[in-house]
């Protein structure tokens, strides 16, 4: 894991290109706000770029945290109960600022349809209701290691964390496929398209809200989205969970959400690839103020579990998804410069 500790010339510089989009912009989810920050973010202290860039174009290590970013707990105001009550324009929107430029050197915040009614700024927050669940809002139970969005092929390159408030100290939990062994028989088979993986909880129709006064474009693109998941959950496509290189290879895998596997090799070559994986997972304790990018082609990440008290003092966490390249994903985006997967 790579760290870049910002130094006062650094985080004044981030503070000031902070302070003239808050004055400008309302939200972060406005197409001005995304347009203007990519110009934004070339303004951002050289140091910042250069080590942003390394870790894009080199791929030293499969994370890079950020931190020394200010934040103001008093200013934050409650943990919110649910996103679903959460306003375009809240009380995190200078962080948000903040945490978007320093994304868009890594390329194209996106977002989905399907998640968090297509915002491109996630919420990460223990949501009672799902306290026990395998998903990002659950508190009770470990967070299965996964990587992002695994089923989907227009999955995100980075997942990138803001931790705005974690009083409990909660471990993200993190491997890199760099640092895991295995076999060349086992490595061979994991690289062979013989792989299942089913859309995770948060990406299900359960856990949307219900459109209103959409226009025909996007009512249409939406109908198709959903069907997508419900095909992916009725009939997944088989998929390597290694690829690429076979020296340096990327990973695909969500073990909980793979399907069944009858035959013995395949689930004999996925029990060794997990039990690798648990062997070389370590983590990190995000405080207020830190960054985290995952390069999700490297890095699975989970997260231990911990004791909600839903009284507006929980750990609370921003997220964006990043693509390297947004042109690939035109064909599900309702225009050039929408960065929503439908």
């Amino acid at each position: 894991m790579l760290t870049l500790r910002l130094e006062n010339d650094d985080r004044a510089a981030i503070e000031n290109l902070t302070d003239e989009l808050a004055r400008r912009f309302d939200t972060v989810e406005s197409p001005e706000f995304q347009r203007g920050c990519r110009t934004y973010a070339q303004e951002l202290p050289r140091r910042v770029r250069r080590v942003l860039n390394e870790f894009h174009l080199a791929e030293p290590a499969g994370m890079l945290v950020v931190t020394g970013l200010r934040v103001d707990d008093d200013g934050l105001g409650p943990t919110p109960p649910n996103w679903h009550d959460l306003t375009a324009r809240s009380s995190t929107f200078r962080h948000d600022c903040a945490f978007f430029l320093i994304s868009c050197l890594l390329g194209e915040p996106i977002g989905w349809a399907t998640q968090q009614d297509g915002r491109i700024m996630h919420d990460i927050f223990p949501v009672e209701e799902h306290e026990h669940d395998q998903i990002g809002w659950g508190s009770g139970q470990l967070l299965e290691w996964h990587t992002e969005d695994a089923f989907h092929p227009l999955r995100t390159d980075y997942l990138a964390l803001m931790c705005l408030r974690n009083p409990d100290n909660v471990e993200t939990t993190a491997a890199d496929v760099a640092d895991v062994r295995l076999d060349d028989q086992v490595r061979k088979l994991l690289h062979e398209t013989r792989f299942f993986i089913l859309p995770d909880d948060s990406h299900r129709a359960d856990n949307q809200l219900e459109a209103v006064d959409e226009d025909a474009r996007v009512a249409e693109l939406r109908h198709r989205s959903r069907q997508r998941v419900e095909q992916a959950l009725s009939s997944p496509t088989p998929i390597a969970v290694l690829f690429g290189s076979p020296d340096r290879p990327y990973l695909r895998i969500d073990p909980y959400y793979m399907q069944d596997i009858h035959d013995e090799p395949e689930q004999q070559a996925l029990d060794a690839i997990c039990g690798a994986i648990d062997a070389a997972m370590g983590g990190v304790v995000l405080e207020p103020g830190d960054i985290c990018f995952i390069d999700n082609y490297r890095v699975v990440h989970g997260r231990k579990p911990f004791r909600a008290r839903f009284d507006g003092t929980d750990r609370w966490l921003r997220r964006l998804n990043v693509t390297r390249d947004l042109r690939k994903s035109r064909e599900y985006r309702i225009s050039a410069e929408s960065p929503v997967i439908y």
